[in-house]
């Protein structure tokens, strides 16, 4: 893994963690061809915002209950009575940088308990955030993730075969289901970045928000 500590190589002295961005892959298992993105995200962010990066550029709906393994806890929303006894720490409450400082660079995900879709995510790289770009950023992937719901790795191979087979006996049914055609190759660049540009708008106000909170202390 790149790791740029910014220690003064670049010219630009110690970074606060402010100034350092992550750079993500994310790939869904047990599944081929892989389906993947790439993002890069500030190593200040939590790991429940990278579950909103992750649903924002797999297309996923936020229907479904998520966790987070890495390190060997268990991040998540806690919630006594699904927990049943497993230690649960809060995925608001940790960053990707107290990971990667744990020297966790290799770690979980999986969304929606039912389908049980899940992720192998790796920390490819640490380095200076550009000062003219928003992040989160969507770099790049391939494949088309699964829709919401389709009843796990079965439904969604079943999904794939109705669709590539007009006369398939489905192929009508599941196109009214999904509400189109699914496209496998298409992974839907221009949604992906209308929502991640969502989300890198949503982090700009907030911190334009407490810089104007903090100047207004003084």
């Amino acid at each position: 893994m790149e790791l740029d500590t910014g220690t003064g190589t670049h010219g630009i002295g110690i970074m606060t963690s402010s100034d350092r961005i992550a750079r993500l892959h994310i790939k869904l298992d047990h599944i081929e061809p892989n389906i993947w993105r790439r993002v890069e995200v500030p190593i200040t962010t939590s790991l429940k915002g990278l579950h909103d990066v992750i649903q924002a550029v797999l297309l996923f709906q936020d229907y479904h209950l998520f966790e987070f393994n890495a390190g060997g806890k268990r991040y998540s929303v806690p919630d006594p009575e699904w927990d049943m006894g497993r230690e649960t720490y809060a995925a608001r409450n940790v960053r990707i940088g107290a990971l990667v400082d744990r020297g966790i660079t290799t770690f979980n995900y999986t969304y929606d308990f039912g389908d049980d879709w899940r992720h192998s995510i790796t920390v490819e790289a640490v380095t200076h955030a550009h000062p003219a770009v928003e992040y989160p950023r969507f770099i790049d992937g391939d494949r088309r993730a699964p829709p919401e719901d389709v009843g796990a790795l079965p439904g969604f191979e079943d999904i794939l075969n109705a669709m590539a087979k007009p006369r398939h006996p489905q192929h009508r049914e599941v196109a009214e289901w999904y509400g189109g055609r699914f496209q496998p190759a298409d992974i839907g660049v221009d949604t992906i970045n209308e929502r991640i540009a969502k989300l890198a708008r949503r982090r700009t106000l907030g911190k334009a928000g407490l810089a104007k909170s903090e100047n207004s202390r003084h």
